[in-house]
Order: C-alpha cells, then structure tokens, then sequence
C-alpha cells in the first residue's frame, strides 16, 4: 500500500506502451498510486516517429506529455533509474539509485533492444544501432565527418534508418539484406521489387541476399566484408536488423521466459506471477512477440481493465500496417501471402508509375483475405475494414483496387456500411460508433476535434483518412452538406479556382465569377479570388478593393477601437538612423503609438483612415515601403547580427535577409509568411519557428520550412542540408509557388504540410528531385511575380482615385470619426484634438 493509503503499481519502462499503460488507467480509476521507472533520463516519447528527429523535431517535440502531467496525475517518475532487482516475495523493487519501491501490483514495460548480430567489428566506431533519441544524437553527430553509411536491415525498421541516413545529408546511403528481397515480412516478392525499384529511383543503394561476416577498420569502421567475399566500403553502419525483448530482468527475478527471449502471459498479461504483468514488445503472447505499438497499447489497456475489475482478454492483434517509406507508400493488410489453392488473387502492376497492388480472396469469391499494397495504399483502410469485419465483396472485387470502372470508388459509401464496433483507430480502440457519436452528440466536425474528443488519429495517424471520411458522412447523414467549395458561388475548391484563374489570364473578380460562378458573390469568396489573382499577377490589389476585407481594403490592419496600423518594411531589421527620425516624427505628427515588435520593425498604431495616405506619403519620401503586415503576404524575415557582429556568426545572415525579404516582398499567398535568418546553429533568429528558415552552417545554409508560431506553435523540418545561398533561393522559389499553387485559403505553410498526402518526404521529392516535374514552372512564376512587384501604398499615395477611398465620410473626406480616439499608454501619445 502506498502512503495514501492506495494499492501501489509500479511500472518498469516509461516507453510508448508504459506511458499508454498510466493515461489508460487513470483515465478509468483514481484507486491506485502510480510509480514509473524509466532507464532514459527523458519522458516517454514517440518512437513511432522517430525518424523525425533528422527533419528538425527535437525531443520535446516528440514527448508525448508535458512534465506537468505526472505530478497533476499524481504519478511518482523516476527517470534516468533502471530497476535492477525484484523481491517477488515481499513486493518491493529495487532501482539503480537505491530507490526500494513495494508494489501491489507490478508491469513490466521494457520494451525491447536492437538485436546485434555477433559479426566481428560491431564495437568499431561508426557502428550505431537505431532505437533511442541518444542513438539518433550519436549518428547525427557522427554523420557529420561521414560520407558512405550502410544500414544492416531491410524491413521496417531498416528502411527508417536508411531515410534518416538520407535526411543526415550522406553522400551515399546502402541497404544490406540477409533475405532475398526488402520487408520479407510484409510484402511478397512483386511488390518487393517495386518498392525496390522505387527506393533505388530515390538513391538508395540495395544488397540483397548478403551475409555479413566482418566489419572492416582500424577501431574505426571502413567497411563491410560478406560471405560471398564480396566487399562494401562505407563509413557509417546503422544496425537495424530487429529486436530483441527486454527480459533479463523478469528471467533474474524467476519469471517464466521464451526459449527465444519474451516474458511468458497469458490473455490476461499475466506473468507466471499473477502480481506482475507484461506488456509491450517485452511480452511473448501465444509464442509471439508483437512488434507494432497498436498491440501494446491495447495490452496496456487489457491491464488497465482489469485492474479495475473489468473483464478484457488480449487474444492475439492484426499485424497489418501501413507506412511511407522515404516517400514510398507500403502496406500489407491481413493474410498478404495466401495463395492458390487456398485463394483467388487479382493483382495489378504499373511498372511506369511504380504502383503494386494485390488482394486475395475466399475461393468462393465472398470474401477479402488480405493483400499488399506498393505506392499507392490510399485503399488501405477500407480494404482492412473489409478484411476485419468479413463484410461481403462487390460482384466486381478488381474494384476495390483499380476503382469502379476505373474511378475512385466511394470510400464514404463503404466506410459507413461497416458495423459500429469496426475498430477504426487500433491504436487507441475507437470505434466507428465511438466516431460517429462523437459527431452526432458532441458536435465534432473536423479531424483535429476527433483527435480532442476520442484520441483517434493521435499516435502512427494511419487511420485519419477513414476517421474524415466518417466524419463527413455522418455529417452528411444528419443533414449537413460537406463540399470543399469557396462558398455557394463557386462549385470549385481554392486549388481548382487558382488552377482555372491562371490557365484562363482571368484578371478581375467580376470576369472569374461570369465565366465560372453564379450570382453575386459573397464576403467567402471575394477576398479568396482577391489572393488568388495577387498570387497569380501580383497587379496592385488596392484596385480590387471591393472585394477585399476590412484589412486589405485599406492597406492597413484594423486595430481595437478603430484606428488602423502603419508598419513599413523594415528588411533584416537593419534601419538608419534617418529613417528612425522620420518614424519618430510622424509617430508625433499624427499621434501615433509606436512598438517595436518581435518580427524587427516598428509599428505604429491609432492612425485614422483618412490619415493612412498622408503618412505613407512621408514614409514613402523618407524610403519606406509597404511592409504588407495587413495582407497574407510575406511580413519579415527576421535575423539576428550574423558574422558581421557575432563571434559565433558562421555566415553573413542579415544580407542574406534583406535579399530575401528583398525577393518575396509583397507576394501573397493563401496565408501569411514569416521567414528567418540565423547565423548559427544558436538560433537567435528563431528560424525554426518560422514558415522558412534559414541557418547558416560551416558549409553554407540549412533549409527548413513548415514552421510557424501563433495558437499552434509547429517547427519547421529540414528540407536541405549545407546548401549554397544560390540553390537556397531556388528552393525557396518552389517551395513557395508550390504551395501558393496548392494550398486551401487560410492554411499556414504548417497545417498545409501536416494535410500533405507524404509529409515532408513527397515535399523533398517535388522540390529538390521534381518528382512532378514542375519545377522549371515554379521558378518562372516565381520570376513573374517578383519582376511586376508594387509597393501597394506607393501605388496609392500617387494615384488621386485610388487615395479618394481613404475616409471615414465619403461627403467629408477629411472629417474623421469623432467616435474614434486614442487613449495615452504608459505616457506615450497624448489624445488628440480635432
């Protein structure tokens, strides 16, 4: 018993499934005093995407709770401390720091180790396994004198490694097999070889069938020796060539173990001590050792259940997974091997666009066994739910992979026939009726509020595109119609109106809405065909003022009290000392409130509509331009001093800001953009939070992208290593245009890539590889739209019709609102009087 007076369960391991195994308990019961012991001196964090790490998540990022939560939870964490002995007597478990810890109830969660082969050489330096946030801070700072790096593993957890040998910048990266083809365990040979082919197209070199029998070096690896004597140079290995279950513990305190490694339960997680129970990759289940997260967690719960007096038995898991691997979808679904006689298969094979697709059925033709999908798994779901819930095949079962009739099928029709105790989301056990309750009792509408409600879509994410698809047709079943259009006027979502505008040289919104709307439009759709054509012309945007919003009408954002902003473009930061006067004198003039904020430049607030031109004027005189803070364009590009100042500085980051801001100065785009500049890995620019950022390293800059700030704080991941500052441009050029050309109106540059179909994978291939081919075609739209640049209040302080819609009164243009004033702030700007 605790001090409380609670029965004690103590939890060794503070991985996925240890921390899964707490929030599920006390998400049922506050009857128990938790205590969790972790070997690693940080919490539980997400293994799942580890390979993130190399695209700029840090740990923090991929923790799965804060510190908060244990002491809010009241959970007693031990980090950094192993249990190194259990008297299994006197229920008491003693830790590596002395900690002598009684239990009423025990739960290993240990986890599992990479299994190391006993080749000669494998204690060299540049030898690494792949399993820990340690291991990954031990090959990023190794890779950085490495050039050739090897991975000793072809399935799933080798692939990951030889992407993030990829994302380290490795001038060649290896794959070495023992099996006669990659993921031996999830695909057949067919889909094998197109998932090969594609990995090869990607740079990935392949060995096959090849034994390793010594790694080569003086104390330092430099290369790999094979049973067929054949040898491979490299500098770097990575072990992934699978795991092995952390058991040592369970065998020293004389629990039951598996002649190969596990820790023996039974459907109740039970150990051979009725105490103690396992879960996780450390439990042998039937002779199986379950190498998923989805299978732990739902141990974790099963334990959790019955600790609670509930009733749940864990009687075995679908291992059936779905991935993408370095860009390459690959997924596997039920029995993915049976064949003739005991099935029907129809497989499909594009050897030109790399796409493999195989489903078996019953041999009566009911039923769907299982299958393989290679490049294109966009079925998977639905093809598992049909699997898993036995539901009956169409007459024409070709259609579940090549579409009806060569179309896309109605995975919303499908998805709603299943039953409602479907599991959807495995990891977390929700249900389809968990789902579609949630939409039809709580209101949830969207995919981030299913995540909030029921956790669905939370952990490996797989499922999200079934739990949408769920969403919008429970929605639709209750009344509500979903289409992702502008608005009533448009039957076109942004990325069809944006691809129509241009292929058309449509100029103005009342063009666009007689040759492809209906009506009179409306304030949805004005101010998104407004971005669209700035986007796609860049003309001056004050001459379509009527179909702007409050902001972009008058150039200016509207501020409490209605008074309007003045913010002039302040590049890199980097201001002279005249031009300062001339803010401080107009900031006087015209009793403005000044602040310089955190983008480095100086804003000035409370100016009066029928003012905005006159002061624009003097700023504009004075060299100012627009700094587009009232648009979703381009702000800043914020840096910090660079080598210029710096003693840290590696590179001259604010001239490489100002060219920069310079470049994409008034370019809108469906949201807003922030960029920066840092001039070493110190980060005093904070570019990793921005929507590009740029980071100046001893060989030139690294590229990150994706970023932003605000209510959902997101970093940004890296898109390319050690790049020169002309191949940087370049790929800021696509970049950008790809997601101007792409994106829903309103969507951050980070909600974009977190909706993208491949993430940042697919983004690296269109923007670096032109997987589409399109880049030629982003880099001279870019061109365009830098070349017809206008600063936009320049445009209007010189243009007498355009200044006349400055005022407050159309019959008193220069009378101004008497109910607008502004009051003194911490004694700066007295009221004025008119």
């Amino acid at each position: 018993m605790s001090q409380q007076g609670k029965p004690t369960v103590v939890v060794i391991g503070n991985g996925m499934v240890g921390y899964k195994f707490c929030e599920k308990l006390i998400a049922k019961t506050a009857a128990f005093q938790l205590v969790v012991f972790g070997e690693e001196p940080r919490r539980a964090y997400d293994r799942v995407h580890l390979s993130e790490f190399f695209n700029g998540k840090s740990a923090e990022d991929l923790s799965m709770s804060t510190e908060e939560w244990y002491a809010e939870n009241n959970i007693v964490l031990h980090l950094g401390d192993s249990v190194t002995d259990i008297n299994r007597k006197d229920k008491v478990v003693y830790s590596l720091h002395d900690v002598a810890q009684p239990y009423d109830y025990l739960v290993f969660a240990t986890g599992s180790s990479a299994f190391v082969p006993d080749v000669p050489g494998v204690e060299k330096e540049g030898v690494f396994v792949y399993r820990t946030i340690e291991d990954l801070e031990l090959m990023q700072a190794y890779a950085k004198i490495a050039r050739k790096g090897a991975v000793m593993g072809g399935g799933l957890l080798g692939l990951e490694a030889a992407k993030a040998l990829i994302d380290l910048g490795l001038e060649e990266t290896h794959v070495v097999e023992f099996a006669p083809r990659l993921m031996p365990r999830q695909v057949d040979s067919v889909g094998s070889n197109m998932l090969q082919a594609k990995l090869e197209e990607l740079g990935l070199q392949m060995h096959l069938q090849k034994s390793t029998t010594n790694i080569l070096g003086d104390g330092k690896i430099d290369g790999l020796q094979f049973a067929d004597d054949t040898l491979l140079q490299v500098d770097m290995l990575v072990i992934s060539a699978g795991i092995r279950p952390r058991d040592e513990l369970a065998k020293k305190a004389g629990l039951e173990v598996g002649p190969r490694g596990g820790i023996v339960v039974n459907d109740r997680m039970q150990t051979s001590d009725d105490h103690i129970f396992a879960i996780g990759e450390c439990a042998l289940h039937e002779g199986m050792i379950y190498g998923l997260v989805a299978p732990g967690y739902e141990m974790a719960d099963t334990v959790a259940t019955l600790l609670c007096q509930g009733e749940k038995l864990f009687t075995g898991y679908d291992m059936s997974t779905k991935l993408k691997l370095i860009g390459v979808d690959v997924a596997s679904f039920g029995d993915p091997f049976v064949s003739e006689p005991d099935a029907r298969t129809i497989a499909f094979e594009d050897k030109n666009k790399g796409i493999y697709k195989r489903i078996n059925l019953s041999t009566d033709g009911k039923y769907l066994l299982g299958g393989v999908l290679v490049g294109d798994a966009a079925a998977y779901n639905i093809l598992l739910q049909t699997v898993n819930n036995k539901l009956t095949l169409p007459p024409n079962p070709e259609d579940l992979i090549l579409g009806s009739r060569g179309g896309e099928g109605d995975t919303g029709a499908g998805v709603m026939s299943l039953p409602d105790e479907a599991l959807i989301c495995s990891c977390e056990s929700v249900t389809k009726g968990d789902i579609c309750s949630a939409v039809t009792e709580d209101g949830v509408s969207s995919l981030e509020g299913m995540k909030k409600c029921t956790k669905a879509a939370t952990c490996c994410g797989g499922c999200a595109p079934l739990v949408k698809d769920l969403i919008s047709e429970t929605l639709k079943a209750n009344g509500a119609y979903v289409k992702n259009n502008v608005c009533e006027h448009f039957d076109f979502s942004r990325q069809e109106l944006f691809d129509l505008l241009k292929l058309n040289n449509i100029r103005t919104y009342d063009e666009a809405l007689d040759t492809f709307g209906k009506g009179d439009g409306c304030e949805s759709c004005k101010p998104t065909i407004a971005s669209i054509l700035a986007s796609l012309w860049n003309d001056v945007i004050a001459k379509q003022s009527t179909i702007q919003d409050s902001n972009d009408r008058y150039l200016a954002n509207i501020q409490k009290g209605g008074t309007y902003s003045v913010v002039p473009r302040i590049p890199g930061g980097e201001i002279t000392p005249e031009k300062l006067i001339v803010i401080g004198q107009v900031a006087q003039k015209y009793g403005l409130y000044t602040k310089i904020t955190g983008g480095q430049r100086i804003d000035l607030f409370g100016a009066h509509v029928s003012d905005l031109p006159d002061i624009w004027e003097e700023l504009i005189d004075a060299g100012f331009e627009s700094g587009h803070a009232y648009g979703k364009a381009l702000r800043t590009v914020k840096s910090c001093v660079g080598s210029t100042w710096c003693r840290f500085g590696l590179q001259d980051s604010v001239s490489f800001a100002i060219e920069v801001e310079d470049r994409y100065k008034g370019i809108r785009a469906p949201h807003k953009l922030k960029g920066g500049v840092s001039g070493c890995i110190r980060e005093c620019a904070e570019a990793q939070s921005k929507d590009f950022g740029i980071i100046a390293t001893e060989k030139g800059y690294n590229l990150y992208v994706c970023g932003n700030g605000g209510s959902k704080p997101q970093h940004a991941q890296l898109l390319a290593t050690d790049i020169d500052k002309d191949t940087c441009i370049k790929y800021l050029d696509r970049f950008l245009m790809f997601y101007i050309n792409t994106a829903d109106a309103l969507t951050r540059t980070a909600t974009w890539l977190n909706k993208l179909d491949g993430g940042m994978a697919y983004l690296k291939n269109v923007i670096i590889n032109d997987s589409l081919g399109i880049c030629e075609q982003l880099e001279q739209e870019m061109q365009s739209l830098i070349k017809n640049y206008h600063c936009e209040w320049k445009e209007v302080v010189q243009n007498p019709e355009l200044r006349k819609g400055f005022a407050h009164f159309v019959n008193a243009p220069r009378e101004k609102d008497p109910q607008v004033k502004l009051a003194p702030m911490r004694g700066q700007v007295k009221a004025m009087e008119w």
